[in-house]
C-alpha cells in the first residue's frame, strides 16, 4: 500500500516561533523515521505529508494515498486532533486511529468523563471552571486536582495541581485560565497507584497490550504524572510492568472505556486507584505517542515482548479490518 504520513513535526513549529511548551505534544523527526522504517519492513511504500496546513496543500495538488497513517495532534482549539481525520473523510481517504468525533470528544477531558460516567464506569467526581466566578460552585471535598480541560502531555499539570484548600484551588485555577485560555477541570484527587494501559484494536476486537505502573521517584514532583515528570522521566519516574490483581482490574476498566468511547486501532488509557484501592478512569489518549524509544505505549509494549514493528503492524491490521467491514472511511 502507498501510505501517507500526517504528523506535527516539532521543528517545523519551532522554526516559526512557537515555544517548546506550545509544541510539547508534537513529534520529533526520529518518530517519523521510526514509523517509516516499520511500515517499509511491512512492505508498504510511505510518503511524508506533514501537518494540516501541508495536507491541505497536498490534497489541493491532487496527491492521494491508499491510507494515511495519522498522528497529527493539531495546533489550535478543542477540535485540533479531529482536523486531519475530518479532511481525510471529506476526500474519502482511509486513515489509522480514531475518527473526528472520538478525537474531539476525548480531547475535552470533562466531556469525555461525562460519557465514561454515562457508560457506568468509575471516574472521579469533577467540576468545570470556565471563569473565576465558577469557583464558588465547586462543592467537591478536598484534596482536589486541577488541570486544563483540553491539553495533553501533562501540559499545565505540576506539583501545584493537587490542592487542599479553597485558596490554593483559586490560585491554580486563575493561573491555568490565564495561561491556557480554556476551562479548567477540577476533580477529586485519587491517592492510589497510577497505571497506564496499552490497547490495540477496535470494538469487539480490541484488547489490552499490557499494563504499566508509573512510580514516582524522589526527584519527581509529588502525586501526579506532571509535565516535568514526563519530560524528565529518566530521572523522575520508574516504569514497572504490572500484572497484579490491581493491574488486571485496571485493564478491564480501560478496555470497557476504550470500547464504550469508540476508540480505534491503538492508544493508551490512564487509570488511578482511589483511597479504597478501586480503579478509576482518568483520561484516554487515542493518539498516543509512538516514538520508538521514549513513548509510554512503546515502552509498555516492550515490557510485554511486543516490538515496535509489531505495534505498527497491529495498528495497520486493525485499520484494514474495520475498513474491510465498512463502506465509509
Amino acid at each position: 500500500m502507498k501510505i501517507g504520513l500526517t504528523y506535527d513535526l516539532q521543528d517545523w513549529y519551532l522554526a516559526r516561533g512557537y515555544t517548546l511548551e506550545e509544541t510539547a505534544e508534537f513529534d520529533r523527526v526520529d518518530t517519523i523515521e521510526g514509523i517509516e522504517s516499520a511500515l517499509a519492513s511491512l512492505g508498504h511504500e510511505t510518503e511524508r505529508v506533514g501537518n494540516a496546513f501541508e495536507l491541505v496543500e497536498a490534497l489541493a495538488a491532487g496527491r492521494r494515498w491508499d491510507m494515511v497513517f495519522n498522528i497529527a495532534e493539531g495546533l489550535r482549539g478543542p477540535g485540533r486532533e479531529a482536523l486531519v481525520p475530518a479532511l481525510l473523510d471529506a476526500y474519502r481517504i482511509p486513515y489509522t486511529f480514531s475518527d473526528p468525533l472520538v478525537l474531539a470528544l476525548t480531547l475535552d477531558k470533562a466531556a469525555c468523563k461525562r460519557v465514561v460516567r454515562d457508560l457506568g464506569l468509575p471516574t472521579p467526581d469533577f467540576a468545570v471552571v470556565r471563569e473565576p466566578a465558577d469557583l464558588a460552585a465547586v462543592r467537591l471535598p478536598f484534596p482536589l486536582f486541577a488541570k486544563p480541560c483540553t491539553e495533553g502531555t501533562g501540559k499545565g499539570i505540576s506539583g501545584a495541581s493537587r490542592v487542599e484548600t479553597p485558596e490554593a484551588l483559586r490560585e491554580i485555577c486563575l493561573d491555568l485560565l490565564s495561561r491556557f485560555r480554556q476551562p479548567v477541570l477540577v476533580e477529586t484527587y485519587l491517592p492510589g497507584r497510577e497505571f497506564t494501559v496499552g490497547l490495540a484494536g477496535t470494538g469487539s476486537r480490541a484488547r489490552s497490550l499490557g499494563c504499566m505502573e508509573v512510580v514516582f521517584l524522589e526527584r519527581a514532583e509529588a502525586g501526579a504524572y506532571t509535565y516535568l515528570n514526563k519530560k524528565d522521566f529518566e530521572n523522575r519516574v520508574e516504569y514497572r510492568p504490572a500484572r497484579c490483581a490491581d493491574a488486571r482490574a485496571a485493564e478491564e476498566l480501560a478496555l470497557a472505556a476504550w470500547r464504550g468511547l469508540g476508540c480505534r486501532d491503538a492508544g493508551r488509557i490512564d487509570i488511578r486507584l482511589d483511597a479504597d484501592g478501586r480503579p478509576s478512569f482518568i483520561e484516554v489518549n487515542p493518539l498516543a505517542g509512538i516514538n520508538p524509544i521514549i513513548s509510554d505505549l512503546v515502552i509498555l509494549c516492550g515490557m510485554n515482548t511486543i516490538s515496535y514493528q509489531d505495534l505498527i503492524g497491529m495498528i495497520m491490521d486493525s485499520a484494514r479490518e474495520r475498513l474491510a467491514g465498512s463502506p465509509a472511511c
